[in-house]
Parts: structure tokens; sequence; C-alpha cells
């Protein structure tokens, strides 16, 4: 797949931003902004570039994407798509319900996780409310985190590295000290999810714990709240 420069990649976006609107998942979402849970993200109209609509099928059984499913630690250059990008970041945290529900379960639906990808050509928020990313950096921030995570070589070669984050105040609101275990627990969902959906995309990725985690914070400039939980390097497997 050809690697998209930023320019392509809000190209890109631009042409699916118009097809997303008539699409019924996304118009359920917008029917839900009064019915399901407070967004939690304010989101600004600079920067903010739609994803293409996920998909919903696949040729592959979930039966068979749990059993294929490994730890891969060696990829190739080959850059990921625009499609691959979304469909992994809709599988972690995705709208699937005109209530606003979302892929991966959470106390209370009160939806802490924060998710962030860094890929050559920058460095993205995901809003689940519009299937959209927020540029927060427009250069490379993948060495950065290579050295936050203790320069594991998966997360030098991986073409992406997607960020798992949490803001732990939204779950304390209604369950005190037994949020962080709630939160903890949402993460390890939405990280499965990213595995699962990998594997059915044919590429392979291994989810990291081990990192400094104020170099992660500092190396996207994610918010004091965004506290960092998983490292998710993802790419083609190198065979």
């Amino acid at each position: 797949m050809e690697k998209l420069t930023r320019r392509q990649f809000l190209q890109s976006a631009a042409v699916h931003a118009t097809g997303l609107a008539a699409t019924g998942l996304l118009v359920g979402c917008a029917t839900s902004e009064s019915a399901g849970p407070p967004p939690h993200v304010q989101t600004a109209p600079e920067g903010e570039t739609a994803l293409p609509e996920p998909r919903l099928e696949s040729e592959m059984s979930l039966e068979e994407a749990i059993a294929r499913r490994r730890s891969v630690r060696e990829f190739t250059d080959e850059p990921l798509s625009f499609d691959e990008i979304s469909q992994l970041l809709w599988a972690a945290q995705g709208i699937t319900d005109p209530r606003g529900l979302r892929s991966a379960p959470s106390a209370g639906a009160l939806y802490p996780l924060e998710l962030y990808v860094a890929t050559a050509e920058g460095a993205y928020h995901y809003l689940p409310r519009g299937h959209a990313l927020q540029v927060v950096w427009e250069e490379d921030r993948r060495p950065d985190l290579w050295e936050a995570g203790l320069k594991q070589s998966a997360l030098q070669e991986a073409p992406a590295i997607l960020v798992v984050t949490a803001v732990y105040q939204r779950a304390e609101t209604k369950y005190g000290e037994r949020a962080e275990r709630y939160v903890k627990l949402e993460a390890g969902h939405a990280a499965q999810n990213i595995l699962l959906q990998a594997v059915a995309l044919e590429l392979g990725a291994v989810p990291i714990g081990a990192f400094y985690d104020d170099q992660v914070q500092d190396a996207l400039s994610l918010p004091a709240d965004h506290r960092p939980l998983y490292l998710i390097p993802v790419g083609y497997p190198r065979t």
C-alpha cells in the first residue's frame, strides 16, 4: 500500500467524510448526542479529520482470529492504510449503537479511555463521537515513544503505535476507589479488540505495558489527566 503524506491523509479524509454523513451508523451517532453518554472531548473544527466508515464484515471468523492471535514484534516498513487505522480505532472504542454505546464494555458506560495513534506523518487523537482524528503533532513522534518504551524493538519498527490512555476521574465520580480497577479492565477489553482486529486485517500487534508514563505523556503532549496504560505497535508482520 502506498504511504500517505499528511496532505494526502487529510485529502483522503475529506472524501470519506461526505460518505460518512450518509451512513446509518453515523446518523445514529449524531442523533444519540442527547440520548447517550455526554461527550467527553471538546473537538476543534480545525485539525479534525473524518475516518473511513468501518467495515462490519470480514472474511475471517472471530474464532479464527482468536486462534491466530500472537504477539508480533517484528514488522515490515509498509505503512498502514487509512482504512486500516480507521478499523483498528473503531474496534477499540468505536460507537456501535444509536445510544452512544461502544465496541468495548465500560463500567457505567462512562468511557474513561482516550486513544491516540502515532505514525510517520504525525500523532492523532481519536474522537469516537465523529469517528475522526484530531491532529496533535504534525511530525513523527514514534522515536519518542520508542525511547519512552525502554527502546523495545517493536516500537522502533512498527509503522503505527496505538496509545491507550485513561481519564480516571470519569469513573471515580461514580465508583470511587473501585474505579481504578474498572478502568484497567476496560483498557484490557479495548486492547484485545485491537489485537483481534489486527489479525483479521492480516496485521500483527503486541500490547506493551513497560514504559515511562511521563515520557509517553511528553511525547504526545497528553493532557495531565490522560494517563497512558498501553502502547500497541501495529504493522505487517516481518517473516
